[in-house]
């Protein structure tokens, strides 16, 4: 933020206002006084006159009465013996006026050829009809300001002259240029202390302000450890409080922001459901990772772009669609080489008032769910075909017996071997099934020993190999040293019986089956291969699902129930190992399977 510059500030604000302030209290004071001083002035100057000329107009008026009858000279002479002395520095000249308005006499010693003559003056008219006037103030030839007085001269009640008075009143107006000079200056010095109080005044109030404002810009920069220093308990200090306060409470709901953002990040970060938030017009504003890899796309490529676009739902729904979808939908990604299904949820971010935000939208990763239902669905289908498949022979069979078959010897009892084979086929089918639900519900346990490997696979071949029933030669490459392994010995027989079972349904007459065992870091690799029809390439990982047959109708009669590699694979994956498949389609089938393995110690083997 720009600093402030000093004529810009509150403070210098503050100093002017002080300074207006006292500047309109001083003139306001000044004129009062003057004009109050000016007018008791002249009043003072005006009365003063006056009463000089009570005095004298009291023998002027004795004079008059005394010399009416006397020679009008004498009494000019008289008359001026008096008010000669009136002449002063405050009165500059006085005359006396007869009725006729005839100067009897004048005091100014250079207007004395004035006398005899008549007096033009207004004021002398008024006077001499019994009212006594003043004139304020006119200027005289000498550009100097006079007071005149024209004021009736009266014996038993008959006016009998008039008395005629200019009073240089300068001096008045001089003392009050005196007076306004002082208070000028002393206006000038208040200012002046004013200003200079003003700016240390203003300081106590602008200082608080100026940390506030400090304080708020390191706000506005995320530092909230500053505190604004309290310098009062006034207005000024409580709004400092107040801020500190205000500071502690934002730097509180900052980290609760901050914490807030950081668990929300590593919600959606760490969640393996997709999450897209929309602002009120359906563009995208928010985008997690799982989201951008369902949509193999960055986050800037989809900031900002349409919801049902990215989706693309934009050819069966809009966005005001999404808003009022109570439902989910499912959104298929699938490719030819693997199933990829989601499902869309949807949640309106709305306000208190209704007013919609936006929208969340979270994507659910159904495709196990899918294939975990379609297997579902495989699985109830080949349970009920292959339970539906003896019994309906069982049917057969048991109804021709109870229809006269029974009473023929040779066919009734070939007819209960076939359903005593259809029922031992079921029974197996039910134990496999049995199995393999224990297996998932992990509803078992593995009771396992140290064993010689090799002495142990040994003896599993030389069985198979006593009762074969076709010409199937046996290869062993077997190591000759003793290879130790911790194993569950009846579910490991169990692996290798429907491995070697399957080699051997598969195999002609002059075939072989290659067993091999090889000892390698951390592992047992164990290859049981024959030389029967193979597997096409499609279909080689298949052949560990339950009830899957390459060839249903063959393996079918030869007693199969589609269960035993898949009851293979969960005994080995629950021997921490693998099992695979390699064929080659009319050479033949590879089983690999792996034994974690480690070497053990002499002492710790078996005597």
């Amino acid at each position: 933020m720009q600093k402030v510059r000093f004529y810009k500030s509150v403070q210098m604000k503050i100093v002017l206002i002080y300074m207006l302030l006292i500047i309109i209290a001083m003139q306001i004071m000044g004129l009062y006084f003057a004009n109050k001083l000016e007018a008791t002035l002249k009043t003072n100057f005006e009365t003063s006159i006056l009463e000089r000329l009570k005095i004298v107009e009291f023998s002027i008026k004795e004079e008059m009465n005394k010399t009416q009858n006397e020679d009008g000279t004498q009494l000019e002479d008289n008359l001026s013996s008096i008010i000669n002395g009136l002449s002063s520095g405050d009165i500059t000249e006085v005359q006396i006026i007869s009725t006729h308005s005839r100067i009897l006499a004048t005091s100014d010693e250079n207007n004395q050829k004035s006398i005899g003559q008549r007096s033009s003056e207004a004021i002398v008219q008024s006077a001499l009809n019994s009212a006594t006037q003043m004139e304020n103030i006119a200027l005289d030839d000498s550009s100097k300001r006079i007071w005149v007085v024209a004021k009736p001269i009266q014996s038993g009640g008959k006016v009998i002259g008039a008395l005629y008075v200019k009073a240089n009143i300068e001096s008045v107006f001089d003392q009050m240029n005196t007076i306004n000079k002082i208070l000028a200056g002393g206006t000038a010095l208040a200012l002046l202390i004013t200003m200079v109080l003003g700016i240390f005044i203003s300081k106590t109030i602008t200082k608080p302000i100026s940390d506030m404002r400090r304080q708020a810009q390191a706000m506005a920069k995320g530092n909230y450890s500053r505190k604004v220093k309290v310098y009062g308990d006034d207005e000024i200090g409580q709004l400092a409080v107040a801020f500190n306060h205000l500071t502690n409470r934002l730097q509180e709901a900052q980290s609760t922001t901050e914490g807030e953002k950081r668990k929300l990040a590593s919600v959606l970060t760490n969640m393996t459901d997709g999450v897209i938030a929309t602002d009120r017009k359906g563009k995208i504003m928010l985008i997690n990772a799982p989201a951008q890899k369902l949509l193999k796309s960055e986050q800037n490529e989809l900031m900002g772009r349409s919801l049902t676009a990215v989706l693309g739902l934009d050819e069966e729904y809009t966005f005001e669609d999404l808003i009022h979808m109570q439902e989910s939908i499912n959104l298929n990604f699938s490719t030819l080489e693997q199933p990829y299904i989601w499902r869309a949820t949807f949640s309106v971010i709305q306000k208190e008032t209704g007013f919609v935000n936006g929208l969340i939208t979270v994507l659910h990763d159904i495709t196990e769910q899918e294939k975990i239902e379609m297997e579902r669905r495989d699985f109830v289908s080949n349970v009920s075909h292959e339970l539906r498949t003896p019994l309906t022979t069982m049917r057969s069979y048991l109804e021709a017996l109870s229809d006269g078959a029974i009473n023929e010897p040779e066919l009734g009892k070939q007819f209960l071997s076939v359903a005593q084979t259809e029922t031992e086929r079921m029974i197996r089918l039910v134990t496999d099934l049995l199995q393999l639900s224990r297996m998932d519900s992990r509803e078992y346990e593995l009771n396992t020993d140290f064993v010689d490997f090799v002495k142990f696979f040994n003896r599993i071949i030389d069985r198979f190999e006593m009762a074969k029933s076709k010409e199937i030669t046996f290869i062993r490459e077997l190591p000759v040293t003793p290879l130790y392994v911790e194993i569950d010995t009846d579910k490991v027989t169990q692996v290798i019986d429907n491995i070697i079972s399957n080699a051997q349904k598969y195999s002609p007459d002059g075939g072989s089956i290659r067993f091999t065992v090889t000892a390698n870091d951390g592992e047992l690799l164990v290859e049981i291969k024959d030389t029967g029809m193979g597997i096409p390439k499609e279909q080689v990982d298949r052949i560990f699902d339950r009830f899957y047959r390459v060839d249903r109708a063959r393996a079918r009669s030869m007693g199969g129930t589609g269960l035993g590699l898949a009851i293979s694979r969960e005994m080995i994956i629950a021997h921490n190992g693998k099992i695979w498949a390699e064929s080659i389609e009319g050479k033949g089938t590879s089983i690999f399977f792996t034994l974690p393995y480690g070497l053990v110690d002499e002492e710790d083997e078996w005597d």
